[in-house]
């Protein structure tokens, strides 16, 4: 078993484990999270939030970002500066669409989360942009 410097396993899923979580979701889900969609700029649900928590994979359950690390970038996008650990986060290197962007994805399942860019505040300098359907809010109690 793999485990984060958080504590978490980050233990690939098996094809079978993955369809079975994905089972549950809804077409617009299994555009983001499986097909690597991207939901439109400022319909996302989380965009605004701005309550104190965790924000989870839609498919996995695992902690991806904290409330902590959450700005408002103006994109339309849900937008933080660093991931809950640095190891539930994997990057690809996207180079559809014409442009090399690099895409982020959650370890565990591989469902896509987004992308991260070089153009965010400090202290990190990192904009990681998700589409708000490939997340779960945890709020802290």
């Amino acid at each position: 078993m793999s485990r984060s410097a958080a504590g978490y396993d980050l233990t690939p899923l098996t094809e079978a484990q993955i369809q079975e979580k994905a089972a549950g979701l809804t077409p617009e889900e299994r555009d983001v999270l499986l097909d690597h969609g991207t939901e439109h700029p400022f319909c996302g649900t989380l965009l605004d939030n701005k309550l104190d928590g965790v924000y989870h994979c839609r498919l996995c359950d695992l902690p991806l970002f904290s409330s902590s690390a959450k700005f408002d970038s103006g994109t339309g996008w849900p937008s933080f500066f660093q991931p809950f650990d640095r190891d539930h986060i994997r990057y690809i290197e996207d180079t559809s669409l014409g442009m090399s962007r690099t895409e982020v994805r959650c370890p565990r399942c591989d469902s896509h989360l987004g992308h991260v860019f070089p153009d965010g505040p400090p202290p990190t300098g990192q904009r990681y942009c998700l589409n708000s359907i490939a997340l779960v809010f945890r709020e802290n109690r």
